[in-house]
């Protein structure tokens, strides 16, 4: 049974971190300069008391307005999140109660990246060809802003906070979902890592900062990016990534109308865009007045693309997303003309 994403939504929070704000801060951050390397002019940041279902009950309540979609249609909830509400319960029933969705309903969280939305269309396309789901409702939820220490300008630079939402369907959407590759090397697990707040390392409050050699200051409360090394892997993984796909799929480059990866940052894009040697015009970047919304940048990305008429003139689409964990994940999509 073939499984389409139907419909996307999102929603950002209304504060938004600026690039000006961040040069009043930081002085020596120059405008002109954060907004060349990362390709972003503003982040938004979810409020004080503004958690991950907040956010996502949002987004997936834009989600049945814009698309006309009806709620009680919805037969399983996936929600991926980093930053769960509580350890339990499950965040994904909370979001259940929250959005009134029947509760004969199947929901559950899982715990990825910037991977998770590629992961979560696996995920959903498993349960519709299973038969267990016809219409899966998945979410992608991060508040990464409330990790980050108020002095660490280079992470508050490139994260922002967003939710999306996204039907899934064994119905006609406006892409159907193809084939995946997958990949998970733990070794580079503390690269990207919040190493308190687990069970391994519980929260303490006698916590050191520590600046580091370009001035940003955290501890082990925050999170920790080593970009160095996160840079390394990506150019090493995405362009291995991207062939498999395309040899799995039976498709060259040239078949390609659409590439949308995850939406790191504006200098790391461009530099694999020409690594692969994919053509300008078929990669999309939606991240200028968003940020990294870490496993929401794909489905934003989308979501912008589709209203800026590229879907409609793609007939076949390659998303692949990678990061935290480490963890990658691709998949192709093809339209229905």
């Amino acid at each position: 049974m073939k499984a389409n994403i139907k419909a996307i939504s999102y929603y950002l929070p209304e504060t938004v971190l600026s690039n000006d704000l961040i040069n009043e801060e930081f002085p020596e951050w120059g405008i002109e300069k954060i907004s060349s390397k990362t390709g972003i002019n503003s982040r938004h940041i979810s409020g004080k008391d503004e958690f991950s279902s907040d956010m996502a009950v949002k987004a997936a309540e834009k989600l049945f307005k814009e698309h006309n979609i009806n709620k009680s249609d919805i037969d399983y909830l996936l929600f991926c999140t980093q930053s769960p509400d509580y350890f339990l319960p499950t965040t994904a029933c909370i979001i259940q109660e929250k959005l009134g969705l029947e509760t004969s309903i199947g929901a559950l969280d899982f715990n990825l990246g910037c991977s998770g939305f590629v992961y979560g269309l696996s995920l959903a396309k498993g349960l519709i060809a299973g038969e267990m789901a016809k219409n899966v409702l998945l979410i992608t939820s991060e508040t990464y802003s409330k990790f980050i220490h108020p002095k660490d300008k280079s992470n508050k630079t490139i994260f922002g906070d967003a939710a999306a939402a996204a039907l899934i369907t064994s119905d006609k959407g406006f892409c159907s979902i193809g084939n995946f590759i997958f990949g998970t090397d733990g070794k580079g697990a503390e690269n990207l890592i919040v190493k308190q707040g687990g069970m391994r390392f519980p929260v303490s409050n006698e916590n050191e900062d520590k600046v580091d050699e370009f001035g940003n200051v955290r501890n082990d409360k925050n999170l920790f990016m080593n970009g160095t090394e996160i840079f390394n892997f990506t150019g090493e993984f995405v362009p291995k990534l991207t062939e498999a796909i395309l040899e799995k799929s039976n498709l060259s480059k040239d078949d390609i109308d659409l590439f949308v990866f995850h939406q790191a940052n504006k200098y790391m894009l461009n530099h694999l865009r020409k690594k692969i040697k994919i053509p300008e015009e078929k990669f999309f970047i939606a991240m200028e007045d968003c940020g990294n919304t870490v496993s929401s940048t794909i489905p934003i990305a989308l979501y912008e693309a589709q209203k800026q008429g590229k879907i409609g003139e793609s007939k076949n689409i390659i998303l692949a997303g990678f990061g935290v964990g480490y963890s990658w994940a691709a998949c192709n999509l093809s339209t229905e003309k």
